[in-house]
């Protein structure tokens, strides 16, 4: 379990191979690949895309829930997803015989879902090759109103519980962001993916075996594009995740610290533990 930045986070991650992305504090996961077990604790999951290597596990998710006799998860589902996603369950209920009950919020850039906690979720276009969104989590808090600053904590008190006096404000926090598989282009469109606390962001490739041109073509980024905006990265922490099984451990931390500034550098974390040392 990674944590980045306060907020604890359980990552699988290779490219082309599975991608889930746990938040178990907020009961959630992003993608859901081949389902790992401990995904099925997570009761919201947020697709990105439809390719397999990100929604391949769905079914056993649902299934393995209902036998636990868990709630009924809900699946945040990209627009242009919507009508194939169910054309699965239903295939699976005939083949499986079973209800596989779950719940289906069709979300695209523009709309916003509330979970439980309070939290709210905002999806963004991810450029990929295949529709794809990513997407934006946001807190809601309550801060002081801007006249009543400088004012002694005690007159604060006094002006709330005697003169009923409004002084707080809700405002929203830009908590985390994932981007899903995505082309670099996403940070220059999507003011949240530089902002938010926490960047959950894939890089499959980080050296000259892919070039920049290739890895583009892909619909992926490279360490190279990167390292070359890395003024736009203001997080907290970052975590990049999906690279390719191409390379090894060291070779991604070879060239993360060869090619990324030393400010950047120190707030990434790569996820790492699926590739060979």
């Amino acid at each position: 379990m990674l944590q980045l930045a306060g907020i604890a986070v359980d990552a699988l991650s290779l490219g082309g191979l599975e991608t889930c992305i746990q938040v178990p504090g907020w009961d959630l996961c992003f993608d859901i690949g081949r389902c790992p077990r401990s995904a099925v604790n997570q009761r919201h999951v947020l697709f990105t895309h439809a390719h397999m290597d990100h929604m391949g596990g769905v079914a056993f998710h649902a299934a393995t829930r209902g036998m636990r006799g868990m709630p009924p998860p809900t699946y945040l589902v990209p627009r242009e997803n919507a009508k194939a996603f169910g054309e699965l369950f239903a295939a699976w209920r005939k083949l499986d015989r079973s209800r596989l009950a779950h719940d289906v919020v069709v979300l695209g850039p523009g709309d916003e879902y509330r979970l439980p906690n309070r939290h709210i979720v905002r999806p963004f276009r991810s450029p990929h090759r295949v529709p794809c969104q990513g997407y934006g989590i946001w807190s809601v808090r309550n801060r002081l109103r801007p006249e009543f600053h400088g004012l002694p904590g005690r007159e604060i008190a006094r002006l709330r519980k005697e003169e009923g006096v409004q002084v707080s404000e809700p405002f929203e926090a830009p908590e985390l962001c994932f981007t899903g598989d995505t082309k670099i282009d996403v940070i220059e469109r999507e003011p949240v993916v530089g902002q938010a606390k926490v960047l959950i962001m894939e890089i499959t490739f980080v050296d000259d075996r892919v070039s920049v041109a290739q890895c583009r073509s892909k619909g992926h980024i490279h360490l190279d594009e990167i390292a070359e905006r890395a003024e736009l990265f203001q997080n907290q922490a970052i975590l990049f995740t999906h690279f390719s099984a191409r390379y090894s451990q060291r070779d991604i931390l070879r060239n993360m610290d060869a090619k990324l500034p030393p400010d950047l550098r120190e707030r990434v974390t790569p996820l790492v533990s699926s590739l060979r040392p």
